[in-house]
């Protein structure tokens, strides 16, 4: 079994409700503003405190900022993350969001992501939010995140650019493909940022699944309304160990590119969050070599990567089409091992193990840092792994 979230968002989602409502389900302030305090950001202190919302007791967020704060590119921020010591999975979880974020920011602006400088979903608050809610997750070991339909609220806002019906127009972007809540509230419930946690980390949208509530915890929004303006986080051992979805596979064949264009264009993409890709040799008509460029994306990514293909290949059209997957639940563990912890994937069936894997990143980093050949360090730490867990057996 792995440990899965549900966001039950009747009230709408925002990046500090999340946060809070994740410290009130047991993950640590304290450690979560240590390892936020690590980062080159502008000097912060984090309070969480409780508070009443319509007789419901939830976590509160008040952000102190003792030095003016500015607005980042987006560029600027994958760096901050990527060079970063967090751990891989919440750096994969933040870069997610924001690279959603700044997807919907180009688009409505009309410039690239590289040229996209965040305004309100930019400013500190939400960097912390948004880092330090995927700190959280990790802390609390959530694996799979689940989330009811989101209501947006009605109205009117006031935002950097003027005033806009809600939901804002980042908002509305992030919210294409994702079930919305009637709500008719005056006022905004979902902010971009909490649309982002949604698009970039839930798998399945609906009602809370059959399965048995653990924790509980909830956090509080910042306004005052006459119903509980709270986010509600479910903590649950999810007993679907195999999952079926759809994905988006999107290809074109390429004769005349080189291959630091192409595997700039990996990165590229990868970093906008397609899950995979990966090239073919081919032979194309005049008997020219080529190769066969294939993405695998979500499939509320499919135009993101699309326009990626177009803008940053030489191929004038592209091919899409979607497939059917079925794929193992994964779960991680910290595991201690001579050279220190190292986190390990396990690919569980029915409540079993069936694979398991050290993190690469870890072994590439304990080799490089303690000048060990990469072999001997995955070696001994297979070793170590394979004494303490077994093919079979159910993880601890």
């Amino acid at each position: 079994m792995s440990n899965a979230l549900y966001l039950d968002c009747h009230a709408g989602i925002a990046g500090d409700m999340l946060l809070s409502a994740l410290v009130d389900l047991g993950a640590d302030p304290i450690s979560i503003e240590r390892e936020l305090k690590q980062l080159p950001i502008d000097d912060f202190a984090l309070h969480f405190n409780k508070k009443v919302k319509q007789s419901i007791h939830a976590m509160t967020l008040k952000i102190d900022f003792h030095e003016h704060h500015h607005h980042r590119k987006a560029s600027d921020i994958f760096k901050l993350i990527d060079d970063s010591q967090l751990p891989e999975r919440v750096k994969q979880r933040s870069k997610a969001i924001f690279n959603t974020i700044a997807h919907a920011e180009a688009k409505i602006h009309g410039m690239t992501i590289e040229d996209v400088h965040f305004h309100e979903v930019g400013a500190m608050d939400s960097i912390i939010d948004i880092i330090g809610g995927c700190i959280a997750l990790e802390q609390l070991s959530i694996d799979t995140l689940y989330c009811s339909p989101i209501p947006t609220g009605n109205g009117k806002i006031n935002i950097a650019h003027g005033i806009y019906p809600i939901p804002a127009p980042a908002t509305a972007e992030i919210l294409k493909n994702i079930p919305l809540a009637a709500f008719n509230v005056q006022s905004e419930l979902t902010t971009p940022t909490g649309a982002a946690f949604a698009k970039s980390l839930v798998t399945q949208f609906g009602p809370f699944p059959a399965a048995t509530m653990q924790e509980i915890g909830y956090g509080a929004g910042n306004k005052d309304f006459d119903f509980p303006n709270v986010l509600r986080v479910i903590q649950f051992q999810d007993n679907q160990q195999v999952s079926h979805d759809q994905v988006q596979v999107i290809e074109c064949q390429i004769d005349d590119m080189t291959p630091e264009m192409l595997g700039h264009f990996m990165d590229t993409t990868l970093k906008a969050g397609a899950l995979d890709v990966y090239f073919t040799p081919i032979t194309m008509k005049k008997n020219r070599p080529a190769i066969q460029l294939t993405v695998l994306c979500k499939i509320n990514d499919k135009q993101t990567i699309e326009n990626l293909v177009l803008t940053h290949t030489s191929s004038l059209g592209v091919r899409s089409y979607t497939v059917n997957r079925h794929i193992l639940k994964r779960a991680f563990r910290d595991i201690e091992t001579p050279y220190g912890q190292i986190k390990v994937k396990f690919a569980l069936k029915n409540g079993t193990i069936l694979k398991m894997k050290p993190e690469f990143d870890d072994i590439k980093a304990i080799s490089e840092h303690k000048t060990i050949p990469l072999h001997q360090v995955y070696n001994t730490v297979m070793n170590t792994i394979n004494n303490q867990y077994h093919i079979g057996e159910s993880l601890k």
